[in-house]
């Protein structure tokens, strides 16, 4: 275990409790300590690192991965997707045969594209830039010095929640005992496979196949815990349940899954063929003629992930769950064999296995009162082909990490959380409507000819796998208007019903017509712009590093004309008063750039300009480190990567820019005019907390802040990450 037995009357306080320490809660804890938010994480499971798991992750993911500084991580040991192969039966023979090829990410839609990667060596990059991040933000907490860790062998036995003080900003109104397993207890039974005389790891113990261990774990270690001391008590500000589709959270909560299940049956290798398949190292999705379907997934070190269809289940009479006792590595190989036909694959090495039954559900609520919340497969539940499962569960705590984070820090008022539920279950019903179609055109018999209405169309299929790469890329991800996104229209139809608008007074709406390729409550895309200071090109999005930032991005135009260069230093002037929303909403004594960070791209030629022509809010001053030369950029050639290109891109006028604010997540919540300060002001007057008086300008920010120069934190500036790929690029 990660922590030994406490005293039984062990006791703490802590603002985030996150149970679960998959994806969705490493992400979670991944925003805590980059925040410096007292936060313990636990996972029932033991230490033992199983192989297997999701596998998939899509552009959105890697762009938010390169966010958090381990994109490159990520981005080299993985292996990449460039390309589907379509194999279907000969009409006239039957025998399979690949009819078409597409690409495997839509060209030019992000600057990476998807890959797959072992979910264990996913967890290490969290693990290690959880560690590292919260052993400086936390180290001047007493009792936090040795920063964020995982606690494995813990889990949940009691629950309650007082909801008098949900509205209380200081409260802790969450109170869980934690019961402490044995190494023993805290691993998951594995089936008796073997291969040549070699176990294999499976994956049955995470399946819809199998039944929720968490009462039989409880029954097991509570006389002995209880005689040990080995539980202890823990107050809780917010509490995030990552806890799986059996989630212990929600069933505490009572909350439901939402949805059916299907008859098909499908099981899952991890293996090194030996084959006289072509495409073996492409993606693949095989529709044999009446035998099933298989799905090829190319990995890292050689393996190769087979989805295959199960022809046979034990589900057929009465909606009885399948008898998982009659599913083993040889009869989902002997599927594939069949549906391969006259391809040969066997294997001589099997690294994992699964099977699963095809499902489609969806929480009816992922929030209780904005203090207890749910992600990732806790709150939805689908089939993994299309590879969204790992990416929507890391993208929900993505979502609202930063939210309770400033909430926790004093930033921003409470209105805010409102919108997790409503953006992301919103996310959550359309997967699962996308996954329904996308699942049974799978797992269907191809049609024989037009006039067979009961088979599965191919060009059909081959349509919704197109359509499909754009939302599965996770790109097109569009969040509804709120108290954080200036749309128009109603919050609740765009969103899961949530009414999130906040005070009518304070609402502002966009003028997107400013930045026409730049969409409002999508995230922002990416383009190539060079630096004013020194020259160099960056990625757009490179400059947006996850750190619980807000930006205000001016596009500033061309400031060489004389009229265009009075706007910005009328904006200028407003942003620098003593009493503007820069300096309203930052907490005395916190660095310029700890709360709102001001950016700027103009489009006049680079030499024609430095940086002393623009206002002194938009390149500080700090008596350490001297003038901030990493906040002004321009829209021009670079000598060896050539043109971004940006203002065309984005859509914006090269003469008269326009102005943008950015969320903590890249997301956009406002277009205007350039020197629109007054929307600006009222925008973010709906959420955030005004300050007390700055009593200085001094820096030195905790948490969601960039320090000065001088120290180790890797959100001073942009660093290089090893995963530039290609300059059109959005």
């Amino acid at each position: 275990m990660a922590q030994g037995p406490r005293a039984p009357d062990a006791h703490s306080e802590v603002d985030v409790l996150i149970i679960g320490a998959g994806p969705a809660g490493l992400m979670m804890a991944n925003w805590m300590s980059r925040c410096g938010i007292r936060t313990r994480i636990v996972d029932k499971r033991g230490t033992k690192i199983f192989n297997g798991q999701a596998d998939g992750l899509q552009c959105r993911t890697l762009e938010i991965f390169d966010s958090f500084g381990f994109g490159h991580r990520a981005w080299i040991e993985a292996n990449h997707m460039l390309e589907i192969c379509l194999w279907n039966p000969d009409p006239q023979t039957g025998i399979i045969h690949r009819s078409d090829r597409i690409p495997d990410t839509i060209p030019n839609i992000s600057r990476f594209q998807q890959v797959v990667l072992h979910q264990g060596r996913i967890e290490r990059f969290f693990l290690d830039s959880i560690s590292e991040h919260s052993k400086r933000t936390l180290k001047d907490v007493p009792g936090w010095q040795g920063g964020i860790k995982v606690e494995h062998g813990v889990m949940p036995v009691s629950f309650q929640f007082d909801e008098s003080l949900a509205d209380d900003q200081d409260a802790y109104p969450i109170t869980v005992t934690l019961r402490h397993l044995s190494e023993q207890e805290a691993t998951p039974k594995q089936s008796a496979t073997s291969v040549n005389g070699s176990g294999i790891q499976d994956g049955l113990f995470r399946s819809n196949l199998s039944p929720d261990d968490t009462q039989e774990l409880l029954e097991k270690s509570k006389k002995l815990r209880e005689k040990e001391g080995g539980e202890e008590t823990v107050r809780a500000k917010y509490m995030l349940g990552a806890d799986g589709a059996h989630s212990w959270v929600r069933n505490q909560l009572g909350f439901k899954l939402q949805g059916e299940s299907t008859d098909y049956i499908w099981g899952v290798l991890d293996i090194i063929p030996i084959t006289d398949f072509p495409d073996i190292r492409m993606r693949c999705a095989i529709h044999s003629e009446s035998s099933g379907s298989v799905m090829v997934i190319p990995r890292e070190n050689k393996l190769v992930r087979l989805y295959i269809q199960l022809t046979t289940t034990e589900n057929e009479e009465g909606g009885k769950r399948a008898d998982r006792s009659k599913i083993n590595p040889e009869t989902i190989l002997a599927s594939a064999q069949r549906i391969m036909r006259p391809y040969k694959i066997e294997y001589r090495y099997c690294d994992w296995w699964t099977a699963y039954q095809i499902g489609q559900r969806v929480g009816d609520s992922f929030s209780l009162k904005e203090r207890i919340f749910l992600a990732g497969d806790a709150v939805h539940t689908h089939s993994p082909k299309a590879g969204q499962g790992m990416n929507v569960s890391m993208q929900d705590a993505f979502n609202l990490g930063w939210k309770v984070a400033s909430v926790v820090k004093g930033t921003s008022n409470r209105s805010i959380l409102k919108t997790y539920q409503s953006e992301r279950r919103r996310i959550a019903q359309d997967l699962i409507d996308f996954d329904h179609r996308f699942s049974r055109l799978f797992s269907g018999r191809p049609a024989k000819d037009v006039l067979d209405e009961e088979g599965i169309s191919m060009e059909e299929f081959k349509n919704a796998f197109e359509k499909g790469n754009l939302f599965a890329s996770g790109v097109a991800v569009d969040y509804g208007a709120s108290v954080v996104v200036a749309k128009s229209g109603d919050s609740a139809k765009q969103g899961d019903g949530t009414e999130v608008l906040g005070e009518e007074k304070l609402r502002v709406i966009s003028s997107q017509a400013f930045a026409s390729e730049v969409k409002v409550g999508m995230r922002m895309p990416s383009f190539k712009v060079l630096n004013q200071a020194d020259a160099r090109p960056w990625h757009f999005q490179e400059l947006l590093r996850s750190n619980g930032t807000w930006r205000l991005v001016v596009f500033a135009g061309d400031i060489t004309e004389p009229a265009q260069k009075a706007r910005l230093d009328g904006l200028g002037e407003k942003l620098g008063a003593a009493t503007s929303f820069l300096k309203r909403f930052t907490p005395p004594g916190a660095r310029y750039d700890s709360v709102i960070e001001v950016l700027s791209v103009h489009s006049a030629k680079r030499q024609e300009v430095t940086i002393f022509d623009f206002p002194e809010v938009f390149r500080p001053w700090d008596d350490g480190d001297g003038w901030d030369y990493w906040k002004i950029h321009v829209d021009d050639v670079s000598y060896h990567e050539g043109y971004g290109d940006a203002y065309r891109n984005y859509g914006i006028d090269r003469a008269r820019g326009c102005a943008l604010i950015l969320r903590p997540d890249q997301y956009v919540s406002w277009v205007g005019d350039m020197d629109d300060y007054e929307s600006m002001d009222k925008f973010f007057s709906g959420f955030m907390v005004e300050q007390p008086q700055q009593a200085s300008e001094a820096v030195g920010a905790e948490g969601i802040s960039r320090v000065s120069l001088k120290d180790t934190d890797d959100t001073a500036i942009p660093a290089t990450n090893g995963a530039v790929v290609g300059v059109a690029a959005a």
